[in-house]
């Protein structure tokens, strides 16, 4: 068995700060005075390399003797060979650490040369115990180097390019010659014998670390973590037997790769594919994860990967039928894709697979835009909404496994944001299998152009998960892999990392000449017999497949692959919907289609919810300005004070919930709001325990979980739109701290919630809530960008409303849930209406009706009086009303859109129905004339809405950034704004 690995009381210390030789500068001074004034644990290691240094310190006066150092030259006060102590776990460091006169050093070695340790005294004695020991630290010392180093001379690449040499796995490096390499060792830190000579030693920790498998590890704080690798790996030396009927499947399924991707560029000449050759390797290791889940009796995976590969995965592992991709090849349907749908190699897919051992584990391979990488948090993100929906709290069901390119695994910011959610509670999924297929090139870039780091896992690291580099032109390498990466996840519910290194046959896509750019790669390459070949020759040596075997089995795959596209290219073929399951009560489509719904609530009912709100548990002590708050929600309830914004929210959601509708709000800052007017979690100000009143409204309601996210944009949105997909019957949102942060996450925007609809025929109820107003905040605090989204508008494909009252987000985030109508919302949320005594709502409002597209004027002004029509959205109608008042105009109508898409033509006819014709109308905006929505009402309506009003816009004078950074220009552009408003 393993004992523990041998540490002191250093740590990690990193040896070429100034800062830590300084601190062991200050530390062996204090020592030298007075021994019992440090630390007991650095006063023993002191103690043990002065004795065995021959030095002497005392409190009273420090001994002073001339010592020979390292290289050998003398030196005057106390010299001690330290390398030894302060490394951790017993490392040396390549060069060693003396203290002299009180002063810590490094000694100089040539440029470009490492020297090897340099020997304390005792190592030149003749024999006895102390030489034994001085030998056995040494070979202790060499086994952490190969942990620590070993990957870096692992045969990882399977075009065999040389790797450098590390003098630090050299025994010589540690003064361990050839006399001693025979000599039996202690093992007690190896999995294995209790001892072992020095020849086994090194063939063992070879074997382990630097054959096809390089592993790092070391990095890892938690030592049993590491202990558990360590016995997994060097206990079989990292490789993993397979008898004949695992060979052959492994090969099988290499086979049908291969001739999948041949059998595509015979028949569709010039087609882009984006071939999986020179990795083939990935298809058996998708299998082998997936048997091996299903052995953990995990029912569920979620797949996501790009485009390379992606059809073999589709065919070989997914299931799906050759003939719809063929006959997405041949392109025989194109009236069923006119303005919408993608290409094949960006298709998703959902099947039962049937495990060896009978289990059925369930697939989905989601939909995948080009931009490479921003589909890993939508992929964790429907993880965890299955995972919920199955109240699989303890997050083992279900597992993600993302596959990754090397170039966009270093070079996509996305990855980190990813990898970041990975340990957070809002966000964990008990772990996710990332398997990185490390053509080493992205498109024509080589890795010295795209990195600055040794590994394109490198950005992994900052997670305590074990990186696994492997040669994917060993097969039997990668199934040891796979299984000790599934076997860890399982354990320790981390992610985990597998590079696979392998080379990618062609150019980036099928008509790309990867010469221009790789010449000597690419001559390589074609030198290269196939992977599966490679294997096959393997196989054929150990007598374990014949020829005539390998033969048959790519026969007969081409074979069924001829069948099926014949059945592809006939008139019979069937084409089925897959919007099935949770989704089959849904529908998508244009808004008129979906009937509206009453999404009031009884006055008796939201009384008691607020109630419930308010309710505090018995001794939890709130901050004194949140129990002010929690009276004040008191007194609406008790009808002494109209609803404000937070608490016709707070009725919305506990609403909701209480109806048995999951609720999920996640966003920077969201339990307290950016603008400390939700306080959906309370801290006691004593205990700091947090307590969120919306989880205890009733013994049956469905959750309501509200977090804190990451400072992170992107990836939380990409996250809670995955989550949505699986969650049609739940009001899931994303709240931005401020509406301008959310171009951070364009691209989920674009080539996700805006367009998989058209694209994927996938539907998604997602919310987010984006402060949005101009109030003289500046450019970065101001604008929500609410002219994206409109421009982002078409075939009904979201919704962009605007709500201005209470009453209105109470009906509109109910809406979102009760109808059966599923779209993307986005909500252009206040901010300084949040606490405007006039935004606010009676009972009355909530107990009645819907979310009402246009507000009309209510200020009671005889429609044949109107001289002029201002139409508006958001906080500026309060502002207009206010300059209304205090100008006496009561030949002027205010009249409120508040949902701006899809556009609510029927409701403004309505609203303006008993207006005169020829009244005109004025679109007013605190927006650039080149932002918000004045330009896109313009092209819907033109120069006159509805045909009856003339129409024209006031809007701040078009610019580039969409608000001043004065607050002062603020105040002055926004009177000559409201002054325009009302100019005849």
């Amino acid at each position: 068995m393993s004992t523990p690995e041998r540490s002191g009381p250093v740590g990690d210390l990193d040896l070429a700060g100034s800062a830590n030789l300084a601190f062991l500068e200050e530390l062996f001074e204090r020592y030298q005075q007075d021994p019992a004034s440090v630390d007991p644990e650095w006063r023993a290691q002191f103690d043990a390399v002065a004795r065995q240094g021959g030095l002497v310190a005392t409190a009273a006066a420090p001994a002073t003797r001339a010592e020979a150092n390292g290289n050998g030259a003398a030196t005057n006060g106390h010299a001690v060979e330290v390398s030894r102590l302060l490394a951790p776990d017993g490392i040396a460091t390549a060069h060693a650490v003396a203290i002299s006169n009180g002063q810590v050093r490094l000694p100089a070695a040539p440029a470009g040369e490492a020297k090897p340790l340099p020997l304390p005294p005792v190592a030149t004695g003749t024999a006895g115990e102390e030489r034994v020991a001085f030998l056995q630290d040494r070979v202790d010392q060499l086994v952490r180097a190969y942990r620590v180093r070993g990957h870096l001379m692992a045969e990882i690449d399977p075009l065999g390019r040389p790797r450098p040499g590390l003098p630090e796995l050299d025994p010589q490096f540690y003064h361990l010659t050839e006399e001693d390499m025979d000599r039996m060792f202690s093992t007690d830190t190896i999995e294995g014998p209790q001892s072992m000579s020095l020849r086994q030693i090194i063939k063992r920790l070879r074997n382990t670390y630097c054959r096809a498998i390089g592993v790092q590890f070391m990095h890892m704080d938690d030592l049993r973590v590491r202990q558990w690798l360590q016995v997994r790996m060097e206990g079989c030396e990292n490789r993993i037997q397979l008898d004949r009927r695992q060979q052959l499947r492994i090969y099988r399924q290499m086979t049908t790769a291969a001739v999948f991707e041949e059998f595509i560029q015979k028949r569709f000449l010039g087609a882009k594919s984006f071939s999986l050759e020179g990795s083939e390797s990935l298809i058996p290791l998708l299998e082998m994860a997936i048997e091996r889940a299903a052995g953990q009796e995990i029912g569920d995976v979620v797949l996501a990967m790009a485009h390379r590969g992606r059809l073999n995965v589709l065919a070989n592992i997914m299931g799906k039928s050759p003939q719809k991709i063929f006959r997405e090849f041949a392109d025989i349907d194109p009236e069923l894709h006119v303005g919408r749908g993608d290409v094949k190699y960006h298709l998703g897919h959902s099947t039962d697979y049937r495990a060896a051992n009978g289990r059925n584990v369930h697939l989905t391979l989601c939909f995948n835009p080009s931009h490479l990488e921003f589909v890993n948090p939508v992929a964790i993100g429907r993880m965890r909404s299955r995972q919920d929906r199955n109240s699989d709290r303890a997050r083992q069901n279900g597992m993600v496994i993302l596959v990754h390119g090397d170039a966009a695994f270093a070079g996509e910011g996305i990855i980190q944001e990813t990898l970041n959610l990975s340990e957070l509670d809002a966000y964990r999924i008990g772990g996710t299998l990332h398997v990185i297929v490390n053509n080493q090139i992205g498109f024509t870039t080589g890795p010295r152009e795209a990195r600055s780091c040794t590994y394109a896992t490198d950005v992994a690291k900052m997670l305590q998960i074990p990186i696994f580099h492997v040669n994917g032109e060993d097969p039997e390498a990668v199934a040891q892999v796979v299984n000790l990466a599934m076997d860890f996840r399982r354990e320790f519910q981390r992610d985990v990392v597998i590079d696979m290194y392998c080379f990618r046959r062609r150019g980036h896509n099928e008509a790309d000449e990867p010469a221009f750019t790789q010449p000597a790669l690419y001559r390589v390459i074609e030198r290269r017999p196939s992977v599966h070949e490679s294997y096959l020759e393997k196989l054929l040596k150990l007598g374990d497949v014949s020829r005539e075997e390998a033969v048959t089995i790519a026969d007969e795959h081409r074979a069924k692959l001829d069948a099926e596209l014949s059945v592809a290219k006939s008139d019979d073929f069937v084409h089925k919907s897959d919007l099935t399951g949770v989704w089959s009560f849904y529908i998508g489509g244009r808004e008129r289609e979906a009937a509206d719904v009453d999404t009031g609530v009884r006055r008796d009912v939201l009384v008691h919810l607020l109630g419930r709100l308010v309710s505090l548990p018995e001794g939890f002590q709130p901050h004194p300005k949140i129990q002010k708050f929690l009276e004040g929600r008191q007194a609406m309830a008790e009808g002494k004070q109209p609803l404000d914004w937070s608490a016709a929210e707070a009725l919305a959601l506990a609403s909701l919930a209480t109806q048995g509708l999951r609720i999920r709000l996640s966003g920077q800052d969201s339990q307290r709001g950016t603008f400390s007017h939700r306080h959906a979690v309370i801290h006691d100000v004593v205990t700091d325990e947090t307590y969120c009143a919306l989880e205890h409204l009733a013994s049956d309601q469905a959750p309501v979980e509200i977090y804190n996210s990451p400072l992170s944009e992107a990836g939380v949105l990409g996250f809670e739109y995955g989550y949505s997909l699986d969650c049609p019957d739940g009001l899931v949102m994303w709240e931005a701290q401020f509406g301008d942060f959310v171009n951070a996450a364009q691209v989920v925007i674009d080539q996700f919630i805006v367009s998989a609809e058209d694209k994927w025929n996938r539907l998604s109820g997602i919310v987010m809530l984006l402060p949005h107003g101009f109030e003289g905040q500046g450019p970065e605090h101001s604008s929500a960008r609410l002219e994206r989204f409109l421009s982002l508008a078409a075939k009904d494909n979201i919704q962009v409303v605007a709500p201005t009252t209470p009453a209105q987000i109470f009906h509109c985030l109910r809406r979102q849930v009760l109808r059966v109508w599923r779209k993307p919302l986005v909500v252009m949320t206040p901010k300084s209406l949040l606490r405007n005594p006039a935004c606010v709502s009676g009972f009355e409002e909530l107990e009645k009706g819907t979310f009402q597209r246009v507000l009309p004027d209510a200020s009671g002004v005889p429609a044949r009086d109107v001289r002029r029509i201002l139409l508006c959205s958001g906080k500026v109608a309060y502002e207009l009303e206010k300059r209304r008042h205090e100008l006496g105009r009561r030949d002027v109508a205010i009249v409120r859109v508040e949902q701006l898409y899809p556009l609510p033509r029927r409701a403004l006819e309505t609203a303006l129905a008993d207006y005169t014709a020829g009244t005109p109308a004025v679109w007013v905006q605190e927006e650039p004339e080149n932002m918000g929505a004045w330009r896109f009402f313009r092209i819907h309506f033109g120069d006159k809405l509805l045909d009856r009003f003339p129409f024209s816009g006031v809007c701040r004078q078009s610019a580039a950034s969409p608000a001043t950074g004065s607050k002062k220009s603020h105040d002055l552009e926004q009177n000559e704004l409201l002054t325009a408003a009302f100019h005849s």
